[in-house]
C-alpha cells in the first residue's frame, strides 16, 4: 500500500473519522473504530457501485434462480462487475424498516456473492455486529454511512482517490493503535523508483505483449497498482496493447481484504491476489513471472512458517525454493529472494526481472558457510545480481535505517554479465526533506531524484555514486590460521613430531577470491605471525556487500584553532564564567 494524500480525500477522510467518532465513541476505543469503519466503507462504496443496476440484477435473479445451477455469470453480467447484491436492500432502503433492520442487514449482507463474502469474513465483519446490535447502534451507523454514499460513488471518486482514502484512514488508525506504518505503506515514490528500473531498461521487449507482474507480500495492493499504471496508463506508456496479469499473496486478513476489495472495484479482471503464508503455502506454486517487486517483512520471525515447511524426520525442509539454504529464524527476508528467484521464467527472452527492498543485514550478516552467505552466493555466482540501490535515510515510515533496493534478472545485457553495480543514493542530491513528518519518514523522493538515479542505473558507469565491479570482488575464501601451542617458557609443545594447534590463537582470515592465498598469507599474516600456518581445513567461499567499504568518504578531525575558536567564543557569550571554572 502506498501512502498519498489531496484536498477532497481529505475532506472524505475527515467526514468518515468523525462518523466514527460520534458513533462509536462510548462503544470501542478509538484504536478500534478501523474494525467497524473500513468494512463499512467498502460497504458503502460497493453499494453506491451497485444502485444503478439494482432492480435489473433482482429480475435476473428471480427469472433464472430456480432454472440454473450457476447464475453469477448472468448477474455479473447484469452489474458489469465481478460481483453483486441478491437481496432487495440498499444500505439507503434498510432505513425504511428500522424495526426488522437487524435481520433485514444480515440479509442484506447475506446477498453478496461470495467474493464480497470472503472480504467481510477476512474483516471479521460478522463479530462487530452482535456488538453494534447491543449498543444499539445499528441504525445510525448505517444512516450516517447512506448519507456518505454520494461522497464514495464514483461519480464523485475515482477508484485511485477511493484507495488514498483507504490508506489515510488506516493511517490515522496506526496513529491511533501506536503502531508502525511499514506494515502497510511503501512510499509511492520507492515504487515509482522500483518501477522505473524494472520496465524502462525493457521498454521495447514488453510493447504489446501479455505480461504478468507479482508481489509475494502484496499488501493491500500497492505495488501492483502502480506498477500497471507505469506501463499501462502513465507518462511512460511503454506498453501498448496486450494484457496485463496481476498476481500477489498476503498473510494479513485486514490488509488482503483491502487488495481484493480494490481489484473488484476497478473491475479488472486480471488481477489474482490469494491469502496465505507465501513462505509455507504458495499459491502459484507452479507459476512464473515476468516481473516480481515487493518489500518484503524484515527482522521479523518465520518461526510459524518454519514449523510448517519441516516436514522431515529431523525438521528438514524439502521444499525445492529453499534448496540453497534457510537463513535465521528471526529474519524471513532472504527466503522472500529464494521464494522470487523460483518464480523466475528461464524459457523466454525477457526472462525474469526483479526489484525488492531490504535492509542492511541481507547484504553482510553472517560468515562464509552461514545461510545468508550461501544465498548471497547463489544470487551472485548465478549472475542474477544487476544492482544494488542505497536509499536515503528516514524515506519509509517505520524505520530510519538504511534500506536497499536490490535489482536482479536472469538476462543482464551483454555489458552487464559477470558485473554488478553500486549505486549510492544517500546523498541530498537524491532527496528533500519533508516540511512535515510521517511517523520515521522525514525525507521523500521528488521525481526529479528518481530521474538522476535512473540515469546513474542506465549509464552503467564508474562515478561518484555509481560503482561497478566484477561478481568475484564481493566473494572471499575463508581460511583457517592456526597457531603453536606453547609451554610457560614459549617453548613449542609438539606430541610425535606433531605441533599441538592453540585454540585460543586460532583466528579466520577472509581472503578476496581475485587474491592468491599463499601470497596473501605470507604478506598480510606471516609478519605479523611467524609461526602461523594454514590449516587443511575445509576451505569456505562467502559473499558479502559493504557499501561503506566502496563509498566511505572521509571527514578531516576539526583543526585546534578551530576548537579553540569556539571555546573563546563560548567563553565570551557566558560572560566568562568558563574562565573561571578551568582557572
Amino acid at each position: 500500500m502506498t501512502l498519498t494524500n489531496t484536498g477532497n480525500n481529505s475532506s472524505i477522510v475527515s467526514f468518515i473519522w468523525q462518523v466514527a467518532d460520534d458513533i462509536l465513541r462510548d462503544i470501542y476505543v478509538k484504536g478500534k473504530y478501523r474494525d467497524v469503519i473500513l468494512p463499512m466503507v467498502v460497504l458503502t462504496r460497493i453499494d453506491s457501485e451497485l444502485i444503478e443496476t439494482k432492480e435489473k440484477v433482482l429480475l435476473e435473479y428471480e427469472k433464472f434462480k430456480e432454472r440454473l445451477t450457476n447464475i453469477e455469470p448472468i448477474l455479473q453480467k447484469a452489474t458489469g462487475y465481478d460481483f453483486y447484491n441478491t437481496s432487495p436492500f440498499t444500505l439507503t432502503s434498510l432505513l425504511k424498516d428500522p424495526v426488522n433492520l437487524k435481520t433485514n442487514f444480515r440479509q442484506y449482507l447475506n446477498g453478496y456473492s461470495n467474493n464480497i463474502q470472503d472480504i467481510l469474513q477476512k474483516f471479521k465483519f460478522e463479530n462487530q455486529i452482535q456488538t453494534l446490535e447491543e449498543a444499539d447502534i445499528l441504525f445510525a451507523l448505517i444512516q450516517k454511512f447512506s448519507d456518505a454514499i454520494g461522497f464514495l460513488s464514483p461519480n464523485n471518486l475515482s477508484n485511485h482517490d477511493m484507495w488514498y482514502v483507504f490508506e489515510e484512514l488506516i493511517r490515522k488508525f496506526n496513529e491511533e493503535n501506536n503502531e508502525e506504518a511499514g506494515e502497510h505503506f511503501t512510499p509511492r515514490e520507492v515504487i515509482r523508483l522500483m518501477t522505473n528500473i524494472l520496465f524502462l531498461p525493457v521498454s521495447e521487449q514488453i510493447k504489446d505483449r501479455s505480461l504478468s507482474i507479482y508481489d509475494p507480500c502484496v499488501g493491500s495492493g500497492g505495488m501492483l497498482s502502480v506498477a500497471k499504471d507505469f506501463i499501462q496508463w502513465d507518462e511512460s506508456s511503454i506498453h501498448g496493447t496486450g494484457n496485463i496479469f496481476t498476481f500477489g499473496q498476503e498473510i494479513n486478513p485486514e490488509t488482503y481484504a483491502l487488495c481484493k476489495a480494490d481489484m473488484l472495484l476497478k473491475g479488472e479482471k486480471d488481477n489474482h491476489v490469494a491469502f496465505g503464508s507465501t513462505l509455507s503455502n504458495d499459491w502459484f506454486t507452479n507459476d512464473k513471472f515476468d516481473f516480481i517487486l515487493t518489500n518484503p517483512p524484515y527482522g521479523k520471525s518465520r518461526k510459524t512458517d518454519q514449523d510448517k515447511l519441516a516436514t522431515g524426520k529431523k525438521k528438514e525442509i524439502f521444499d525445492p525454493r529453499f534448496a540453497v539454504g534457510t537463513p535465521r529464524i528471526n529474519d524471513g527476508q532472504l527466503l522472500f529472494t529464494l521464494h522470487m528467484l523460483s518464480k523466475m521464467k528461464h524459457d523466454t527472452p525477457l526472462g525474469t526481472r526483479i526489484a525488492s527492498v531490504h535492509n542492511g543485514s541481507a547484504l553482510f550478516t553472517w560468515d562464509a558457510g552461514g545461510w545468508e552467505s550461501e544465498i548471497r552466493k547463489h544470487i551472485i555466482e548465478n549472475d542474477y545480481l544487476e544492482a544494488i540501490i542505497a536509499l536515503p535515510k528516514d524515506l519509509f515510515y517505520n524505520t530510519g535505517i538504511g534500506t536497499y533496493i536490490w535489482i536482479m534478472t536472469n538476462r543482464k545485457s551483454k555489458h552487464k554479465q559477470g558485473k554488478i553495480q553500486l549505486i549510492n543514493a544517500t546523498s541530498d542530491q537524491f532527496y528533500s526533506k519533508m516540511t512535515k513528518s510521517l511517523w520515521s519518514k522525514r525525507a521523500e523522493l521528488k521525481p526529479e531524484h528518481i530521474n538522476k538515479i535512473y540515469k546513474l542505473f542506465d549509464a552503467f558507469e564508474d562515478s561518484e555514486f555509481s560503482k561497478i565491479f566484477d561478481n568475484e570482488d564481493f566473494g572471499y575464501i575463508q581460511v583457517i590460521i592456526e597457531r603453536p601451542k606453547c609451554d610457560e617458557s614459549w617453548n613449542i609443545i609438539s606430541k610425535k613430531w606433531k605441533l599441538e594447534t592453540d585454540s585460543d590463537l586460532r583466528d579466520k582470515e577472509n581472503i578476496p577470491l581475485k587474491q592468491d592465498i599463499q601470497v596473501y598469507f605470507e604478506k598480510e599474516v606471516l609478519p605479523f605471525a611467524p609461526d602461523a600456518w594454514i590449516s587443511d581445513k575445509e576451505q569456505k567461499v562467502g559473499y558479502e556487500i559493504n557499501f561503506n567499504k566502496y563509498f566511505y568518504e572521509y571527514t578531516p578531525p576539526r583543526s585546534l584553532q578551530d576548537i579553540a575558536k569556539d571555546i573563546l567564543k563560548l567563553d565570551e557569550e557566558t560572560d566568562g564564567v568558563l574562565h573561571d571554572i578551568i582557572k
